[in-house]
């Protein structure tokens, strides 16, 4: 296989605005840049509430430096800087009087290796409610940890073990931890960055059934290297090619019938 990145040609336009329904997240415009580096060109693209949208792409094209500005991770970079419009229900979530702690709640985040925090499992979970007030007592606190756990499909796995080190367990068994840590909060969007790529394949299938699970209630945005997953969790797919959004649709579309030859390339195994 080719794994060189062919440039985007003169006559291949990269997609303009695509809208969706119950868009719970808007991108207008966003351009990202490393110093004078313009890494994302003019991205638009939505995320909608009881869906999930893959971002897939061959590495470097951008895909995972779009997603950390969809809930400002990026700020944390210095020398970046994000232009354009991202609004979460409507509000513009750079704008200067966004305090991102609760943003972050609102748009939570789930990274490619597990990070649970070097607490217990209860604590893991409980740890974002309580620095939000989301509890008045221990009794609230109980249920949101349970609760967060069983739908984060670890409950009856951690039940018995509450009080021992999440970094105790296994790796797909963190992943879920981080999930449930993430959901503990109510946020309205979870944002997965190659959420399996340090699983073996059993755990990678419990994550993708917990991701098919979880769109009933949240809006799920994920970034995947494996074209296979993209297919098997996602109802929309956005293609990224050197910091362009070439590409966005209806999953089945995207694969099945691409509109752009760059698309059909990568899906094919041209390059990539």
């Amino acid at each position: 296989m080719n794994t060189a990145n062919p440039p985007v040609p003169e006559n291949c336009s990269t997609v303009g605005v695509v809208t969706v329904e119950n868009a719970v997240l808007s991108a207008r415009g966003v351009d990202v840049y490393y110093g004078e580096k313009r890494a994302i060109k003019d991205v638009s693209v939505d995320i909608a509430r009881n869906q999930v949208l893959a971002m897939i792409g061959p590495s470097g094209c951008g895909k995972s430096t779009f997603l950390r500005c969809l809930n400002r991770m990026n700020d944390t970079i210095e020398g970046c800087r994000v232009t354009g419009s991202i609004t979460l229900e409507g509000q513009d979530i750079y704008d200067r009087s966004q305090d991102v702690v609760p943003l972050r709640a609102r748009i939570g985040m789930v990274f490619q290796k597990p990070n649970p925090f070097p607490k217990s499992i209860y604590e893991n979970v409980a740890y974002g409610p309580r620095i939000h007030g989301l509890a008045a007592d221990r009794v609230e606190l109980d249920e949101i940890v349970h609760t967060s756990l069983q739908r984060a499909g670890l409950w009856d796995e951690v039940k018995d073990r509450l009080t021992q080190p999440g970094t105790g367990l296994s790796g797909g068994q963190q992943q879920r931890l981080c999930i449930a840590r993430t959901i503990a909060v109510n946020p309205e969007i979870i944002l997965m960055d190659e959420p399996c790529s340090a699983l073996d394949p059993i755990a990678t299938a419990r994550i993708e059934d917990l991701i098919d699970e979880l769109r009933e209630q949240y809006a799920i945005a994920i970034v995947t290297h494996s074209m296979q997953q993209a297919a098997r969790v996602s109802q929309r797919t956005a293609y990224f090619h050197l910091g362009d959004l070439i590409e966005v649709g209806e999953t089945d579309r995207i694969f099945t019938n691409p509109r752009h030859k760059l698309t059909e390339d990568y899906i094919t195994g041209r390059f990539g």
